[in-house]
């Protein structure tokens, strides 16, 4: 199994913090500022990489009022999906604007591409990475252009068949590129807590040896901090500056608020996994003496026959351990004790 890789920088993987992106999508509503604050926000947040959409409606679709093309309930009810994506697309005359800012604010940035011009561009501007939708998993030639630039990706799942998803890994590998990331996704928007099916995390890569991790469309942030604590190394989270702005993302993205809420989450929570091990954390070692050992209770002479009256089990710890109880029943002592004295094998007469 690949343990990590890098985008720019930053090691990702199960031995690294998890990589949080902030995933844009469509939520500057039309306006460039407001995507230039969002990047912004989200690096003052805390996010490791913002992440933005490119394409444009005509490389999305085609415009077309025959039945297929019309979207029937959801968040989108009634739209069209030609004028769907014309209100989401983040123009692609933006893009050199917003990689440029991210970067003077230390933030990693790439996008999501949905056909070979929108990888041209974002190859012109240096992309350290690329994300491919649940929708584009299937695109296998987009998969394969996209292979060859030998540049991490990582995949969303949702709606995913098995056999979907070892084609579009075996797309990579043809092109000797391994540097893969599998995202459980539920593609539904937004998507409900209860059908996560976060046990899938780990499942995704034992089964295809890569790294894993959540692209989540519920709602707040608990499933997404429970990935971690189930092995997500990368948790994607589409983001707003206010769910108010009422944009095509805006129902089932995160605020500010609870994007800093996240960072600071998941990392506590990935601290938390530590390692498998019976070592003795050093935060125990203050407390090691309040375990249970073996006291005298009464004042004893030399030469007294230990019985169960005489001797206890309490904390704290600086006796013979409980196992030695029976041990010292009936053994004669070799000095006088005082009650309250821990017990020690040299106090007895062998």
């Amino acid at each position: 199994m690949l343990k990590e890789l890098k985008i720019k920088d930053k090691k990702i993987g199960p031995n690294h913090p998890p990589y949080l992106i902030a995933e844009m999508s469509a939520n500057h509503n039309g306006s460039l500022e407001k995507a230039l604050e969002t990047i912004r926000i989200a690096s003052k947040c805390g996010a490791d990489a913002i992440k933005i959409q490119t394409y444009t409606a005509d490389t999305m679709t085609i415009d077309s009022d025959n039945k297929e093309f019309l979207i029937k309930g959801g968040l989108w009810d009634g739209f069209k999906l030609y004028d769907l994506y014309k209100w989401a697309e983040t123009p692609f005359d933006w893009h050199e604007k917003l990689f440029n800012y991210a970067e003077s604010l230390g933030l990693t940035i790439f996008s999501t591409p949905f056909d070979e011009t929108a990888v041209d561009l974002l190859e012109k501007l240096n992309t350290p990475a690329y994300k491919i939708a649940s929708f584009e998993l299937v695109d296998i030639p987009l998969i394969k252009y996209i292979a060859k630039k030998q540049k991490p990706v990582i995949f969303s799942t949702g709606m995913s068949s098995e056999e979907e998803i070892k084609e579009a890994i075996e797309t990579m590998h043809s092109e000797k590129n391994y540097q893969i990331i599998l995202l459980h996704c539920i593609s539904s928007y937004p998507a409900p807590p209860e059908k996560s099916n976060l046990n899938q995390i780990k499942n995704i890569m034992n089964k295809f040896n890569v790294i894993s991790g959540l692209s989540d469309h519920t709602l707040g942030t608990t499933v997404s901090t429970a990935a971690v604590a189930l092995g997500a190394s990368v948790i994607e989270k589409h983001f707003t500056l206010s769910r108010a702005d009422k944009g095509p993302d805006s129902e089932f993205s995160i605020t500010p608020k609870e994007l800093k809420y996240l960072c600071k989450e998941s990392d506590l929570t990935w601290q938390s996994l530590g390692k498998s091990t019976y070592e003795k954390q050093k935060s125990e070692e203050k407390n090691i003496v309040f375990k249970r050992s073996i006291y005298f209770v009464n004042n004893l002479p030399k030469g007294h026959i230990i019985t169960n009256k005489d001797i206890k089990r309490i904390r704290p710890g600086m006796g013979l351990a409980p196992k030695y109880f029976d041990e010292i029943l009936g053994k004669k002592l070799n000095q006088s004790v005082e009650r309250g004295q821990p017990t020690s094998l040299d106090l007895f007469i062998n």
